[in-house]
């Protein structure tokens, strides 16, 4: 799409990328405040149990040992690290330590000492004593009645059924219906950075918390309600992050780091290694998801039920809002006029769900999207082909939600996409080389762009021209490694018609930056947060405009704003910079050139991706290979180009691990197998395909110059992609995630024994 911006749509390196890449740019782990101590973390090595003694002699006899922390000597304030505003209604189950542990990585106590080596030492001394109690790891084990009770007289804490139309009926009279299991695992962040925060107490016992957080009006929150104090006394300032992909949403650290800091009265730094991090953090709900579809001989979809049991782990932190978010997915993609949604939220003795990238999405979607491709082989159809028959249009209304999707570009998605991989060429073909096979699969998916209509989604945007010609633009943002500065000051550079270079901007401080009431997640950043930006420079400008009206004796409408200069059409002669309309308008109006705005979300419109993949098998050993990979996204309008790029490139590798070999897996006592990177399998560079990636810029009526979001949705649709190129390649069913070797070649000899059975 041709267009005269200066800044959006441009290929604009991240404000920070230079310190990053030469190892300038400071993390919490580089902080060393005078006087500081170092804490470390003891999690629990069973599952289930209580404990009967915490015995640390030993520990405080080391040198060099400040204090020890268990559930004896601390608040026994009960929370939910999901809850991100005052009014949230949500359980409230956690403590910041507990004499019951619930899984394997539980906090049992933490130690403070003088480095960082002699609380490691003096962890390992504590002598832990428990009274061991079965373990429930199977989530539907956990739903029957005679099974152990991690929470109070029940593991079943959250049901719910959506339901339009009417199903009963439409599969009573349907031609086929299409019926699918699927599961998918627990899976790791695996952020570059592991887990820290730091925590220092002033002469007023105020608490100031140093935090690579998402959110850090709610991390003030859980921080002041875990130690049993006024908000106000809790200052939470965003550092620089290691990428947090959703697992840096939830307070874990920073309640223990802030108490510790009150009690010593001195700076206190709590960090993880990355087996804490990977077994005592969060992890991306495990889920197993039965579906059923109906459709006529033509393909249209006349009905779905969709049952999903979610695995919330031993807390209950974001269960609700991860049920409720995939039912408002499953809407929003195909004109599917009778659909019931079924959703069971229980508890396990394993380690706790919380926030990761997609946020229920990639589940829905690979248990769905499966199916789909289950019908096109029934019917004996081209996946793409079903698709298209039954995927939504712009403006369509959503059934589930009742809204429309906006302006959503799914259907061309599909198109573009398929005729750059060439898919009718390729589908039809299985290339058989013996040894091994390469084939074709694809995906649609569907994501959403904020809070609105569901949570209270709005925020406080300060913007000044100084009288240096400059701009100071305070907005509470959390970068997480992905631009959002960088894209904040391209919008505001765009309204201001200034140098990008002129606009200061910085990350959250709850003592210096404006309210926002959600942070960074839920894909609202570009949507809500940029819109906001671009709302507060236009009032701005409107100021500016009016003022200088009033200098150069001009009407507003006739007043030139451009390359950081001002003038009146009817005489161009005489022209202001910025800086001198500043100076002029504080000196003659005794005004400054500020806005303080609070924009509230308009919309939620859907944004969607077609992914396409073809994967190599080796039918001997099981790997698969991902050798081709094209993400087709519909974004609106692209902002930065670097950036979104590089969130599809990040959101694919992601997307590839889930769907061949990243999973968390548990034993049958709950004990943690993989937990490491050793043993929890990352894909790597020389693993990825070269992603290429088609963008459909189409605009968006309320999104910032028509930008919607991509970074969750870019990982959405690649598991589902990767497993029905599998399936479709070799003949077989696969439907646990992720496709391991081991698992192919289960399948494959399943198809042989059925083919020798069938003769």
């Amino acid at each position: 799409m041709a267009d005269n911006y200066k800044y959006i749509g441009k290929y604009v390196p991240m404000q920070d990328i230079r310190e990053k890449v030469t190892g300038k740019l400071k993390y919490v782990g580089d902080m060393k405040l005078h006087g500081m101590l170092y804490g470390k973390l003891l999690l629990s090595s069973i599952a289930h149990g209580i404990i009967e003694d915490i015995d640390t002699s030993q520990s405080e006899l080391l040198p060099g040992v400040e204090c020890i922390f268990t559930y004896k000597n601390t608040p026994n304030n009960k929370y939910n690290s999901h809850k991100w505003y005052e009014g949230h209604k949500v359980p409230e189950d956690e403590t910041m330590f507990t004499d019951k542990v619930r899984f394997v990585g539980d906090k049992v106590a933490a130690v403070v000492a003088k480095d960082l080596e002699t609380a490691e030492r003096a962890i390992s001394l504590i002598k832990v004593k428990y009274k061991e109690l079965t373990p429930v790891i199977d989530p539907e084990e956990a739903l029957k009645e005679s099974s152990p009770k991690v929470h109070g007289d029940t593991n079943l804490i959250f049901s719910k059924e959506l339901k339009y139309g009417d199903c009963e009926d439409e599969f009573s009279k349907a031609e086929f219906i299409v019926k699918d299991r699927v599961t998918t695992p627990k899976v790791h962040h695996a952020a570059i950075e592991p887990h820290i925060c730091l925590s220092k107490i002033d002469e007023f016992n105020n608490i100031t918390v140093w935090s690579p957080c998402q959110g850090i009006f709610q991390i003030q929150l859980i921080v002041s309600q875990a130690l049993g104090i006024p908000k106000s006394k809790v200052r939470v300032i965003k550092t620089a992050m290691g990428g947090s992909f959703g697992g840096k949403t939830h307070p874990i650290l920073e309640p223990i780091s802030a108490y510790a800091s009150l009690v010593l009265k001195k700076p206190v730094q709590f960090s993880m290694d990355r087996s804490q991090v990977i077994i005592g953090t969060r992890t991306r709900h495990n889920m197993i998801g039965n579906v059923k579809t109906a459709l006529n001989k033509e393909g249209i979809i006349l009905a779905r039920d969709i049952d999903v049991l979610v695995d919330t782990g031993a807390y209950f932190t974001n269960g609700i809002a991860i049920a409720m978010a995939m039912g408002k997915k499953i809407s929003r993609l195909y004109k599917i006029k009778n659909q019931k949604y079924n959703v069971n939220v229980v508890y396990t003795n394993t380690p706790v769900g919380g926030p990761c990238r997609g946020y229920g999405s990639p589940q829905i979607h690979a248990i769905t999207e499966i199916n789909i491709d289950n019908a096109a082989k029934m019917l004996n159809m081209d996946p793409v082909e079903l698709r298209l028959k039954n995927l939504l249009k712009p403006y369509d209304k959503d059934l589930g939600g009742g809204t429309d999707i906006g302006n959503g570009r799914v259907i061309d998605c599909v198109k573009y996409g398929a005729k750059a991989f060439k898919w009718k060429e390729r589908w039809p073909k299985i290339i058989n080389n013996g040894r091994y096979v390469r084939g074709v699969g694809m995906a649609c998916v569907t994501h959403g762009n904020g809070y609105f209509g569901a949570y209270p989604d709005f925020l406080t945007t300060y913007v000044r021209m100084d009288t240096d010609g400059y701009v100071t633009l305070k907005q509470t943002v959390q970068d997480l490694g992905c631009g959002t500065v960088i894209t904040m000051k391209q919008i505001a550079a765009e309204v201001l018609n200034i140098d990008i270079n002129k606009i200061h901007a910085a990350e959250g401080d709850t003592l210096v930056t404006p309210y926002d009431s959600a942070g960074t997640q839920a894909s609202r950043v570009t949507y809500v947060c940029g819109g906001a930006v671009k709302k507060a420079c236009e009032l701005l400008v409107k100021k500016i405009i009016n003022y200088c009206a009033l200098i150069l004796h001009c009407t507003e409408d006739k007043i030139v704003m451009k390359n950081e200069m001002i003038w009146c059409k009817d005489n161009t002669s005489y022209k202001l910079s910025y800086k001198e309309a500043a100076i002029i308008i504080e000196d003659k109006y005794d005004s400054a050139l500020e806005i303080t705005n609070t924009y509230t979300s308009q919309a939620n419109p859907a944004v969607y991706a077609a992914d396409f993949a073809e994967v190599e098998v080796d039918t001997l050993t099981g790997l698969v290979r991902v050798t081709d990979l094209l993400a087709v996204h519909d974004i609106g309008k692209a902002i930065n180009r670097t950036l979104v790029e590089g969130q599809i490139q990040g959101g694919a590798q992601m997307g590839i691990g889930y769907a061949l070999t990243e999973e968390i897996k548990i034993d049958a006592g709950g004990n943690i197998k993989s937990n490491t990177l050793s043993k929890y399998h990352l894909i790597n560079a020389p693993d990825m395909p070269t992603v290429k990636i088609i963008l459909i810029e189409e605009g968006d009526e309320y999104g910032p110059y028509g930008g919607k979001s991509v970074g969750e949705i870019a990982t959405n649709g690649i598991a589902p992609a990767i497993i029905n190129a599998i399936n479709h390649t070799l003949g077989i069913n696969i439907t646990t995630l992720p496709a391991t070797p081991e698992r192919i070649i289960s399948a494959l000899k399943e198809k042989k024994k059925l083919s020798l059975y069938r003769g």
